[in-house]
């Protein structure tokens, strides 16, 4: 099983550290070739109109929307949710998405970077519970609208929507690679492996 991490810009090497902390062979993906024979990829957070121009310079940005759209597990982090997202209800001038997971999304919903905190998440899916994940939110997004077949998995204690799943697609408004709180990495891989183990 390799993994893939959107290497273009944001908190790659967090995330590859958590990937191989857990057993996973890793690639850094950066251009269309990147992307052969992954099993499943981790957007990770950074800055979302950056990360959007870069896929598009780099001619990852289609290819990428279509092996999701045929079902390419993905992990999402903060900008990588709003990357995934159809709509964007304070798009900047020009934002593109790749428009793979129904859901609306607000940017910055929590301020600025003097607004950033790290709290404690409950999350859960599949009848799988993950209390108290270690989650730091930095100049986090929150999902205002779910689509029909989008779920929410984590709600902060004000009803904030900050983590959604949608298939073979988990994103989430916080940075647990930031805090060495592996278990939602884990579980996403757990969802990879099942996958493969279905298709052989």
């Amino acid at each position: 099983m390799i993994v893939g991490v959107l290497a273009l810009q944001g908190g790659v090497e967090e995330h590859l550290t958590a990937l191989e902390a857990l057993g996973a062979t890793t690639r850094k993906v950066r251009v269309p070739k990147d992307l052969d024979g992954l099993e499943g990829i981790v957007i990770p957070g950074g800055e979302s109109t950056v990360l959007d121009k870069l896929a598009r310079t780099f001619d990852v940005a289609e290819p990428l929307a279509v092996l999701i759209s045929n079902g390419l597990p993905v992990f999402a982090t903060c900008a990588g949710l709003i990357y995934l997202a159809k709509h964007l209800d304070n798009p900047a001038r020009g934002q593109q998405t790749l428009e793979a997971l129904d859901v609306v999304v607000r940017r910055n919903a929590f301020g600025t970077q003097r607004e950033s905190f790290d709290t404690t998440v409950d999350v859960s899916f599949d009848s799988a519970a993950f209390p108290g994940v270690q989650a730091s939110f930095i100049r986090a997004p929150i999902v205002t609208e779910l689509g029909s077949t989008t779920e929410a998995i984590a709600v902060l204690n004000g009803g904030e929507v900050v983590g959604v799943r949608q298939g073979n697609i988990i994103a989430l408004s916080f940075h647990p690679e930031e805090t060495g709180d592996y278990r939602i990495h884990q579980a996403w891989l757990d969802l990879v492996r099942k996958r493969i183990e279905l298709a052989i």
